[in-house]
């Protein structure tokens, strides 16, 4: 099963991360799930080769992470097993007041210290700014970030969301490198694809919407996190089985049934097949998918098939 050296840790994860953001309501979850459940969930992850757990203070407002800490609590020995990560940046409104972006200093440190206290754990294995704030201030990060780190509380830090612009623009002033960047990307969401095989062209999909953050990404030895995996536009829903992509579904199926894996398998391993450091996202709070996402860390697609599901999806190459 294939691993990968992640941040300045060198620590070995699992390539198909598990996201928790749906563990209860308020981030695209109906329900609030059982700690047994979650318990179940982290379980069959790792029983399958899946270390790394993604999450954050905004997930249902910091319940996802006060249920994750009770799966903890009452599990001697599990968080040493996982590679925990969380996110901190969105400053969510209560009573009708505005959702804005916040990477000051202060913020960033309390409320790292508020996801170590829901979470029931002294530190974090990697921490990323969620989304960007346009008013941050890159030396205000390097000051919370090394206090972070000198007083244990995280071991790697990264970004979500961001061009190489603003990763440069933190890079020449953070005193550590950034280990991951989590992007949105899918095999029937591909706009950071598009822009690299259609350079020059005077068609829509040459219009690069994200500066080039792959390529930014692979030169710097940062993580691509690909969020919304399975799903196509912004939580559009999942596109595996669905009407709208039924040509996807049938070379999926097919390339599926060939490797003994499921559709969505073959569809995660579609973005691993990326020739750099790439994770891939995984939200379902269903212990058997989970289960059948991880077989996507076993094979390689070839580049006949990668390509053959990205024409499928509706895109055309030059």
């Amino acid at each position: 099963m294939k691993k990968l050296l992640f941040g300045e840790t060198k620590t070995e994860v699992s390539e198909v991360v598990l996201g928790l953001m749906r563990i209860a309501p308020g981030s695209q979850a109906k329900r609030l799930m059982e700690v047994g459940e979650v318990e179940e969930l982290v379980h069959a992850a790792l029983e399958s080769g899946i270390n790394m757990l993604d999450i954050a203070d905004v997930y249902g407002r910091g319940a996802c992470e006060t249920l994750l800490g009770e799966v903890f609590a009452r599990n001697d020995g599990l968080r040493d097993k996982v590679f925990l990560q969380s996110k901190c940046g969105i400053r969510k409104g209560v009573d009708g007041d505005i959702t804005y972006y916040d990477f000051s200093k202060d913020y960033i440190l309390s409320a790292t210290d508020g996801i170590l206290q829901r979470l029931q754990t002294d530190h974090l294995d990697c921490l990323l700014l969620h989304r960007p704030d346009a008013l941050m201030e890159p030396e205000e990060i390097a000051e919370a970030f090394e206090t972070l780190k000198s007083a244990g509380k995280v071991l790697n830090f990264g970004v979500s969301n961001c061009n190489p612009m603003i990763l440069e623009r933190l890079r020449r002033v953070l005193p550590m490198p950034l280990a991951a960047d989590q992007m949105q990307l899918s095999c029937a969401f591909t706009p950071m694809i598009d822009a690299g095989v259609n350079v020059n062209m005077q068609n829509d999909a040459s219009v690069m919407r994200d500066g080039g953050t792959l390529e930014y990404c692979a030169m710097n030895d940062i993580t691509v996190q690909a969020w919304s995996s399975l799903q196509h536009g912004f939580f559009g829903g999942v596109f595996i089985g669905s009407d709208e992509y039924k040509e996807l579904n049938k070379v999926l199926d097919r390339i599926a049934a060939e490797k003994n894996v499921t559709p969505a398998a073959v569809a995660l391993a579609w973005i691993l097949r990326y020739p750099s450091k790439m994770q891939a996202v995984i939200g379902t709070t269903n212990p058997a998918h989970v289960r059948e996402a991880a077989a996507a860390q076993t094979f390689e697609l070839t580049r006949k098939e990668w390509y053959e599901i990205y024409l499928s999806a509706g895109n055309t190459l030059p």
